[in-house]
C-alpha cells in the first residue's frame, strides 16, 4: 500500500471521527468510534464475527469476575470469621445472603429482579432482544452475595443472563437489527456458560436447545467464536483444570448398561420431583401477603436450618459431589448431626437420600425467597448425589464392581437433562467439564432416558410452560413465533366511521356516502361498542327511500361475532379470525371502541416479517 493511500485512509478516519462527534446525540467513547468506523468498512458477516469475539471475551470476563467474587467471599467467611460452633456458621451466612440480596434488589435496583433463563427468552420474544443495561452487572452482584454466603443455587444462570445483556447491548450500541441482536444475545449467554464450565461446545448446545428455540439462523460463526473466547478467558485467568476431574473413573463396560438404564429412570423421576417442588415453593412465596423482606427472612431462616442439618446443601455443592466420587461421604457425615449417632452402613443411604430430597427445597427457597441463582449447579449436585446413592445401594446389596464414579458423573447429566429439558447441553457439559468423552454412551443413555420421562409429564419445561401458554416466549412452532413478533396496536385501523346507536337511518346513509369503509361501528354516548353495521347487510334497503322512516341504526346493526381486546396478542387474534371465519373484527379497550383489525393487515405484516426474518 502506498504512503498516499495510508494517509488518505487515516484522513478518512479522522473525518469520520469529527463528523460523528459533531452530529451524535450523545458523546461516545473512543473505542466505540473505532468500532463504528470498522463496521462501516467491514462486511456484515465479518463485523458479526468481530462482534462475537468482543462479546465472548467480555461475557467470559464477567463469568470469571463472578466466580472470583464468590470464591473470595467464601474465603472471607471461612478464613476471617472463626466460630467455636460450626452450627453458628451455617445459621448466620445463608440467612444473611438472602436478606442482603433482597435489600440490594429493593434499594439499589428498585425491585427489578427478573432473573433466570425465562427472563432471556421473554426479552427475545417480547422485547425485540433488548435487555436492560443494568443486567450487565446486577446479576453478578446479586448472585455473588447469594451463593457466596451459602445460598443453595448456582452461578451459571446469572452468568448466562449477564452475557446475554452484554451481547444485546453491544448490538444495540452499533444499531444492529433484531436478528443480529438476538444472535449476539445468544453469543453472550453461550460465552458465559462456556466460561463457567470451560465447556465451549456445551455453551453452544445451551444456545441451540434453550435460547434459540423457534429462532431460525444460518450464521452460527459468532456463537462459535464467542464460546471459544469465553472458555479461553476463563482458562487463562483462572487456570482451572476440568471442573469435575475424577481420577477414579472406570472405563466404560457395556455390561454396566443396566445400571445406567436404572439411573436414567431414577433421574427422570427425580427431575420431575425437583420441578414440582420448585413450582410449589414459588407459588407459596409468590402468593404470600408478606413483604419481600419478610419473605427473605423466612427463606433465609429455612435455608439456614437445612444447612445446619445437612451442610452439603450450603452453596453450589460441587465440593460435595467431588467428595462422593472419591469416597469421602463419611467425612461429610461427620460434619452433620449424623456424627451424634452410632454409625451404620445404611446411614449413608439415609444421609444421601435426605440430601437429594431436600436439595429441591433448598434451591427453591434460595431463588424464590429473595436470593439470586440458577438451577444448573443444583441439578448437577442432585444428579451426582442420586448417582452415588444408587451405586451405594447396589454395593450394600452385595453387587460387585459397581462403577460408582461413573454413576456420579452420568447422574449429573441425567438430572440436568430432565430439569432443564436440555439433553445435548447436559451430555456435552459433563463430557467437557469432566474429560469424560469415553463415557458418551452412558451419558446419552441416562440423559435421553431422563429427558423422555420428564417430557412425558410435561411437553415443555415447567419453568417455561406458563410463558409459552401466554404466548410470551418462542416455541418450536415457527409460524406462531412470527405472530408473536407482531404488535396488536400496529394492526388496528382507527379511521373507522362511528355512529350513535340512536341515530336515524338517514344519518347512517349520509355517513356511508362520505366514508370509504365497508363497516361502521355503532357506539353509545360513552363510546362503548354496541354493535356493527356491514354495508353488505344493508345494501338491499339502501336505495329504497320509502323504508328510511321505518328503519334506524338499532334495527340494522348486528352484534359482532367476536371482539378483540386491545391487550390480546396476535396469536389469539388469528385464532378468533379462524374460529369465526370472518375478515374484520372490532377492537375494544375496557368496552370502549378503539378500531378494527382485518385479517388482511395481519397477513400482510406476517408476510413482511417472514421476508425480513428469512433474509
Amino acid at each position: 500500500m502506498s504512503k498516499y493511500s495510508k494517509l488518505k485512509r487515516f484522513h478518512n478516519f479522522l473525518k469520520f471521527q469529527r463528523d460523528f462527534r459533531a452530529n451524535s446525540v450523545q458523546k461516545v467513547k473512543s473505542y466505540e468510534i473505532i468500532l463504528l468506523w470498522v463496521r462501516k468498512h467491514l462486511s456484515h458477516s465479518h463485523f458479526l464475527i468481530l462482534s462475537g469475539i468482543l462479546v465472548g471475551c467480555t461475557a467470559g470476563l464477567a463469568g470469571v469476575v463472578l466466580k472470583m467474587l464468590v470464591h473470595y467471599i467464601h474465603y472471607i467467611i471461612t478464613s476471617k470469621f472463626q466460630f467455636e460452633q460450626q452450627i453458628i456458621f451455617y445459621v448466620v451466612f445463608p440467612l444473611l445472603g438472602i436478606v442482603l440480596t433482597t435489600l440490594v434488589v429493593l434499594y439499589i435496583y428498585r425491585g427489578n429482579d427478573r432473573k433466570g433463563i425465562p427472563a432471556i427468552l421473554y426479552e427475545i420474544a417480547q422485547n425485540s432482544s433488548l435487555v436492560s443495561p443494568v443486567k450487565m452487572y446486577s446479576q453478578i452482584v446479586q448472585s455473588a452475595i447469594t451463593v457466596g454466603l451459602g445460598g443453595s443455587a448456582g452461578l451459571e444462570s446469572p452468568i448466562a443472563v449477564t452475557g446475554s445483556a452484554i451481547g444485546a447491548n453491544f448490538a444495540k450500541t452499533y444499531k444492529l437489527d433484531y436478528k443480529d441482536r438476538t444472535l449476539l444475545l445468544a453469543a453472550g449467554a453461550t460465552a458465559g456458560i462456556a466460561s463457567a464450565f470451560n465447556a465451549p461446545i456445551a455453551g453452544m448446545m445451551f444456545a441451540f436447545e434453550i435460547l434459540l428455540t423457534g429462532v431460525v439462523f444460518t450464521d452460527f460463526i459468532p456463537l462459535v467464536v464467542a464460546a471459544v473466547c469465553g472458555s479461553l478467558i476463563s482458562k487463562v485467568i483462572l487456570n482451572e483444570e476440568a471442573l469435575f476431574q475424577f481420577t477414579s473413573r472406570h472405563a466404560f463396560n457395556y455390561k454396566n448398561i443396566p445400571y445406567y438404564i436404572i439411573l436414567g429412570i431414577a433421574c427422570g423421576l427425580y427431575a420431575r420431583y425437583f420441578v414440582v417442588i420448585s413450582q410449589w415453593v414459588e407459588h407459596k412465596f409468590k402468593h404470600s401477603k408478606r413483604s419481600r423482606l419478610q419473605k427473605a427472612l423466612i427463606a433465609g431462616a429455612l435455608l439456614s436450618l437445612l444447612c445446619v442439618i445437612f451442610p452439603p446443601l450450603f452453596g453450589e455443592g460441587y465440593t460435595a459431589v467431588k467428595g462422593w466420587a472419591t469416597g469421602q461421604v463419611v467425612t461429610f457425615m461427620q460434619a452433620s448431626f449424623f456424627k451424634y449417632f452410632t454409625f451404620h452402613e445404611w446411614f449413608i443411604l439415609l444421609f444421601l437420600g435426605f440430601i437429594c430430597l431436600l436439595k429441591a427445597f433448598a434451591t427453591s427457597i434460595t431463588i424464590y425467597g429473595g436470593g439470586n441463582g440458577g438451577n444448573f449447579a443444583p441439578a448437577l449436585f442432585a444428579g451426582g448425589t442420586l448417582g452415588y446413592f444408587i451405586a451405594t445401594l447396589c454395593t450394600q446389596l452385595g453387587i460387585a464392581d459397581v462403577p460408582t464414579t461413573n454413576m456420579v458423573i452420568v447422574g449429573m447429566a441425567g438430572v440436568m437433562s430432565g430439569v432443564l429439558y436440555a439433553p445435548l447441553t447436559a451430555i456435552f457439559l459433563i463430557a467437557e467439564s469432566s474429560s469424560g468423552y469415553d463415557l458418551f454412551i452412558p451419558l446419552m443413555i441416562v440423559s435421553v432416558t431422563s429427558f423422555l420421562i420428564a417430557k412425558r409429564f410435561s411437553a415443555i419445561s415447567p419453568d417455561l410452560k406458563l410463558l409459552a401458554q401466554e404466548g410470551k416466549i418462542f416455541t418450536r412452532e415457527h409460524d406462531q413465533n412470527l405472530l408473536l413478533l407482531l404488535n396488536t396496536p400496529d394492526l388496528i385501523e382507527k379511521d373507522i366511521p362511528e355512529i350513535n346507536i340512536y341515530a336515524s337511518f338517514t344519518e347512517l346513509i349520509d355517513l356511508i356516502s362520505k366514508g370509504k369503509k365497508n363497516f361502521i361501528a355503532v357506539t353509545n354516548d360513552d363510546h362503548v361498542l354496541e354493535g356493527i353495521i356491514r354495508l353488505d347487510d344493508i345494501r338491499p334497503v339502501m336505495f329504497n327511500k320509502e323504508l328510511y322512516d321505518e328503519l334506524n341504526v338499532q334495527k340494522v346493526m348486528v352484534n359482532p361475532v367476536a371482539i378483540i381486546n386491545s391487550t390480546d396478542n396476535v396469536r389469539d387474534i388469528v385464532k378468533k379470525f379462524d374460529e369465526t371465519n370472518t375478515w374484520n373484527l372490532p377492537v375494544v379497550d375496557e368496552h370502549r371502541f378503539v378500531g378494527f383489525i382485518s385479517k388482511s393487515s395481519v397477513l400482510n405484516q406476517y408476510r413482511q416479517l417472514l421476508k425480513e426474518y428469512s433474509s
